[in-house]
């Protein structure tokens, strides 16, 4: 049974916990890039069943999300209130080819564009991390809680890199 837009917040919510977002943010580019270095090509596309995304697969998703998510902070910072359309994560993977993208290609747009979210994080007037927007699954949601969302995301796929590489 697929979890609620509700579960699905409250699980990944849960991975953060206490911890800092920002820190989250900025050390899972690295941290992965740690998992995946000197790991073959057929390693990182191996899929740990049928129905699961290999590693190549999260890394790819991971570039994508931060894709979306630098959108939408930059539209939450500048148009608050707006309505924010949700995305189907297995669409993107199926229709962007994540089986054939290749690991290094993701960790450099992931790393790019997550160095200028976080300048964004950092700096942004602490008003604007009131700002919120209207997600069409979730509701309501502020700057500060899509960052701590976006942490937990993190820190889920970490998780994961880290099970199917041995290295948890």
């Amino acid at each position: 049974m697929a979890e609620t837009p509700q579960q699905y917040s409250a699980r990944i919510l849960g991975n953060l916990g206490d911890r800092d977002p920002i820190d989250v943010l900025a050390t899972t580019p690295g941290r992965i890039e740690a998992l995946v270095r000197g790991r073959s090509a057929v390693d990182l596309a191996r899929r740990p069943e049928p129905t699961r995304w290999a590693v190549a697969e999260i890394v790819a998703h991971l570039a994508d999300a931060e894709i979306v998510g630098a959108y939408r902070l930059r539209m939450m910072i500048a148009t608050p209130g707006l309505p924010l359309q949700a995305y189907d994560q297995d669409r993107f993977a199926d229709a962007l080819d994540y089986r054939a993208a290749d690991v290094g290609d993701s960790l450099r747009t992931d790393a790019a564009v997550r160095a200028s979210n976080l300048r964004l994080w950092r700096s942004t007037d602490p008003r604007w991390r009131a700002a919120f927007a209207v997600h069409a699954e979730r509701g309501e949601e502020s700057v500060a809680h899509v960052g701590r969302l976006y942490a937990g995301h993190d820190l889920n796929h970490l998780t994961q890199i880290e099970a199917i590489l041995g290295a948890g």
